[in-house]
């Protein structure tokens, strides 16, 4: 026991004269940086090398010490470090069974990281990585904190620290059930422009609320029922009499409408039959059922193929899914005394009783969106358990959601301590004249004749820069479609949602500026920087990761690693006010700071350079992600 102690007595005194030989040189190494240049400074350098063997030096006999105090039978009141290491080996056994080493404990090299640190996950994480079980070693780290969970002697607070480089960081925050209400286009109708925003800003809040582990449900709110199926099923029997064993060939459903409507409008038998073939629909005759569900199918099959050029997954839950809700929510309101006689009409004020009221049972009897509303809010929240709704509609519809959501906390179906409600309202799309987006003849714009216009502008552009000649066929099709899409997506998104917008592809297509061309193009050439090195950079990315630290020794390198960090607060921005601006700013915030670092006079290329790349590649990925844009390796 003498023996051990005098040799842990000895330990302690060189490290002690170690970390002041440390200290000393790192005074030497400042005065020597701030009096001279860093890349040719072969006294820096030397400096530096001595630097480094010292805390390797460092680091064994803080090992050494740990080992012996472990083993020695009073180690408790002689090494703190010795303590520990057997608490963190114990940690290692317990959560990886069968790892053939134990824990290495030194001294922090950084205040900033406590007094003492493990610097084991790294080395577990490669032992496992061996044995064909992936984990990061923030995970292993994870899975030792958990085994000591219990309080530790002499241990007040115990740290996950970030390595060299962990990738993108998800912020940590409460996880909600969340429905988002957002594209709702009307069944017979061709999706326009004023779907597009709807659908686009929808689509990218889902994607932000996924990737911060929200439970989210995607809502297509869609317009099927109504009195205008009445007209519609009047008319499909009357030009389809064997509809119900013969499927109707009706390739252009809008056409299909504005038939039906005129005919409704100057036909009185017509209208007549119309009203009828409502009223045998809401009764549920099979043979209206299956009229309706007919044109309900081609409308569906449209409006896909939109989805998937855009790539935008919902779920469909129209009108009619709350049809029976709605004669429940009736019935309620009526008995907790919320409604009001109005000229026949059955109103309900909100809170305060200003604005408008809800007109919940019209004075006919039937209901209306307003019903529909209230319908879908009670089933979201009381059947669907859902924290958290937002709503994704133009601007002018703000009144209504107001009311909505002031008479859902009347009726106490809405609780503002349990509830979070949002009403997601944006401006309208201009064209470049200024005034409403609409075609040279003045009808609303298609949007899959808008679709098609951006392929057929993005292929013009990459034959321009003669992309058509380096590209293979697949590669072009690939581009033409990140570009097109990822442009259309990109300008909606990177205006303030509650302004107004114009729509102009010249200026979306430009490679210059806050545009998605030249977003994508930065995108590529970043990507390509690591590939073009070879070796583990192209094949094992990973590899590289473990085992190099990220340096940051040139004031390009520290602006770049400085916006990145950003990424954290941009997204607890977002979660507060769901404007997806502010995420396309910091992307092109992003581009434009690493252009600086790449065109800076930067020599000499390092492992740890490489990795600030690779760190901006994935940042830019997962915001190109959320942003709804895909990139392609070759553009």
């Amino acid at each position: 026991m003498a023996n051990a102690t005098a040799c842990m007595d000895a330990a302690s005194k060189s490290i002690t004269n170690i970390e002041k030989e440390i200290q000393v040189l790192q005074t030497s190494i400042a005065n020597t940086r701030a009096g001279r240049g860093l890349e040719d400074n072969v006294e820096l350098k030397t400096l530096m090398e001595e630097n480094i063997k010292l805390k390797h030096r460092l680091e064994i006999l803080q090992a050494a010490i740990a080992k012996e105090g472990a083993d020695s039978p009073t180690s408790s009141n002689i090494s703190i470090i010795g303590q520990l290491q057997q608490v963190f080996s114990e940690a290692i056994r317990k959560a990886f069974p069968g790892v053939p080493f134990d824990a290495v404990i030194t001294i922090s090299t950084s205040p900033k990281f406590g007094d003492y640190q493990c610097n084991s996950a790294m080395q577990i994480a490669q032992h496992l990585k061996q044995q064909s079980i992936k984990s990061s070693p923030r995970e292993v780290a994870q899975k030792l904190v958990e085994q000591l969970q219990s309080p530790i002697v002499c241990v007040d607070k115990l740290e996950i620290a970030g390595a060299g480089y962990e990738g993108i960081v998800v912020p940590i925050i409460e996880k909600k059930r969340v429905i988002v209400d957002f594209s709702s286009p009307n069944v017979a109708k061709e999706m326009h422009v004023g779907h597009l925003r709807s659908t686009i800003i929808g689509d990218s809040i889902c994607r932000f609320l996924e990737y911060l582990g929200h439970d989210v449900l995607r809502i297509n709110h869609i317009g099927d029922w109504g009195t205008q199926f009445g007209m519609l099923i009047a008319h499909l029997q009357e030009k389809f009499p064997n509809f119900q064993t013969v499927s109707p060939p009706i390739s252009d459903l809008q056409a299909f409408y504005k038939e039906s409507k005129i005919r409704f409008d100057s036909d009185e038998a017509f209208k007549k039959r119309a009203y009828e073939c409502v009223v045998k629909l809401q009764s549920g005759e099979p043979s209206y059922l299956k009229a309706w569900n007919l044109i309900c199918d081609v409308s569906r099959k449209e409006f896909q193929i939109i989805y998937n050029r855009l790539d935008v997954k919902l779920i469909e839950r129209g009108e009619s899914f709350y049809q029976s809700r709605m004669q429940k929510i009736v019935q309620e309101l009526k008995q907790a005394q919320f409604l009001e006689e109005d000229d026949g009409r059955l109103i309900m004020w909100g809170e305060d009783r200003s604005g408008i009221p809800l007109t919940v049972v019209k004075s006919d009897g039937g209901f209306t969106y307003d019903t529909s509303d209230m319908a879908a809010i009670k089933q979201r929240l009381h059947e669907e358990k859902a924290d958290w709704l937002i709503y994704v509609t133009d601007a002018g519809q703000a009144t209504h959601f107001q009311t909505i959501f002031s008479c859902a906390k009347r009726a106490k179906i809405l609780d503002d301590s349990k509830h979070r409600v949002d009403h997601v309202g944006f401006g309208v799309v201009l064209g470049e004249d200024g005034k409403k987006f609409k075609t040279r003849s003045g009808d609303t714009v298609k949007l899959a004749e808008l679709l098609d216009e951006g392929l057929k502008r993005a292929m013009d552009k990459l034959v321009q820069k003669e992309r058509n000649l380096v590209l293979t066929p697949e590669e072009l099709t690939a581009a033409q479609e990140s570009v097109a899409y990822g442009c259309i997506k990109y300008a909606d998104l990177s205006h303030n949602r509650n302004n107004e917008y114009v729509f102009s592809f010249d200026k979306m297509l430009e490679d210059k500026g806050n545009t998605a061309v030249y977003l994508l193009y930065a995108y590529t050439r970043i990507r390509s920087i690591a590939r073009n090195c070879g070796g583990d950079f192209a094949n094992n990315m990973q590899k590289v990761i473990d085992s190099t630290d990220i340096k940051l020794e040139h004031e390009k390198e520290w602006k770049l690693a400085k916006v990145l960090l950003r990424f954290t607060d941009v997204m607890l921005l977002i979660m507060k006010n769901l404007s997806l601006h502010h995420l396309c700013e910091f992307v092109y915030e992003v581009c434009t700071t690493f252009s600086e670092f790449y065109d800076s006079e930067i020599i000499k290329v390092y492992a740890s350079r490489i990795l600030l790349c690779e760190a901006t590649s994935r940042v830019l990925g997962k915001c190109f992600d959320i942003l709804g844009l895909k990139p392609v390796h070759k553009i």
